[in-house]
């Protein structure tokens, strides 16, 4: 178990500093409309959206479809779950079978073809037994209300088992190893500057410019489903109780080409939001130099575990993550969406399927 007992802690399975999810809640990724489900007067986060199912396929259903995508329908949908929190929240002494009726009825009410309950922690070695537990509950109950289970996301994490950076690069081969302080050389070419949320990221300069890098980022990768405001951002710079961390990455001239946003929360560091300046961050390795620094500031501040957030399985199993996974529990009200989704669920595995596939 990596992760201590709190006592204080508003949901369970929240890792992140509280102050991120009303951050979301108040400024919303675009398209995004807030929504919570009510049980007994206590509230679970969510949102709806117009929904593209396909944004999780796998490069086989993706191919398939090819130029046809933009034909197909999106559906109106309600999720439960955040984008800011690895998983999906719910009060302690939340009812998984009162919960479960109270989604459907949601989703009826607000007409939407779909609901999503997203992120449902998996066994996770991140979370207490208490939380685990619920889970285990929660995917009965919404089985036996005809919801389908799909394997979701992979969340990568480090455990800090480890004394120096040195000793972490052990565990390679040789031939992996030599890639990876290949790579590394490149820290002779950056400086990193450590900013705290609140006072020192006041300056709105800054918020404008770590939003437009988050862009970057954002409009490179293959995937766009929350696309995050630069309300949130400023919210999130300008919060000095969420104990966030801004690494910033200067080029050998001064110039800013790359920061990492993480939390500091228990013994924990959350890598949660990056952004570059391409081509400069390419040319030093920023992606793996930001890694490696995290590891480091880990190791310094006797922290036991990196949590490294989901996307990109393949850069970060050969970085020397480990993964735990997460449900997602669907449920379609028409009889022929239901039955597409049970014949096609595997290939909406994606993370599932890429990490197995790399153990082969």
């Amino acid at each position: 178990m990596i992760r201590q007992e709190y006592t204080v802690n508003r949901f369970l399975n929240l890792l992140e500093p509280y102050g991120l999810i009303t951050s979301f809640v108040e400024h919303p990724p675009e398209d995004f409309q807030p929504a919570c489900v009510a049980v007994n007067g206590r509230r679970v986060p969510g949102f709806i959206m117009d929904y593209d199912p396909l944004t999780t396929a796998d490069e086989q259903v993706q191919r398939a479809v090819g130029r046809f995508r933009t034909l197909l329908p999106k559906f109106r949908t309600l999720f439960i779950g955040t984008t800011v929190s690895e998983y999906a929240l719910f009060p302690h002494d939340m009812d998984p079978a009162l919960f479960c009726k109270a989604a459907l009825s949601m989703q009826a009410e607000s007409g939407c073809s779909l609901c999503i309950i997203k992120d449902i922690p998996s066994e996770s070695p991140l979370l207490t037994e208490e939380e685990n537990e619920f889970s285990r509950r929660l995917v009965s109950s919404l089985e036996a209300k005809s919801f389908i289970t799909l394997y979701g996301q992979a969340l990568a994490y480090v455990p800090v088992v480890f004394s120096s950076i040195n000793e972490y690069l052990g565990k390679f081969s040789k031939s992996h190893r030599k890639d990876l302080k290949r790579k590394l050389r490149c820290f002779d070419k950056v400086t990193v500057e450590e900013r705290r949320t609140g006072y020192d990221c006041s300056d709105e300069s800054f918020g404008k410019l770590f939003y437009a890098l988050y862009l970057n980022v954002y409009n490179d990768s293959d995937i766009h489903f929350d696309r995050l405001s630069p309300e949130f951002f400023e919210s999130v710079l300008k919060d000095e109780s969420n104990n966030g961390i801004v690494f910033i990455y200067h080029r050998e001239d001064g110039g800013i080409i790359g920061f990492n946003l993480c939390f500091r929360v228990g013994d924990h560091l959350i890598d949660k939001y990056i952004g570059f300046r391409y081509p400069d961050s390419r040319t030093v390795n920023l992606y793996f130099l930001s890694w490696f620094y995290n590891l480091g500031y880990c190791i310094k501040n006797n922290l036991t575990a990196l949590i490294a957030g989901w996307t990109d399985p393949e850069i970060k199993k050969y970085l020397g993550a480990d993964f735990t996974y997460t449900r997602h529990a669907v449920y379609a009200g028409n009889p022929v969406l239901r039955f597409i989704l049970k014949r096609m669920g595997p290939f909406f595995e994606a993370d599932r399927r890429t990490l197995e596939s790399m153990k082969a």
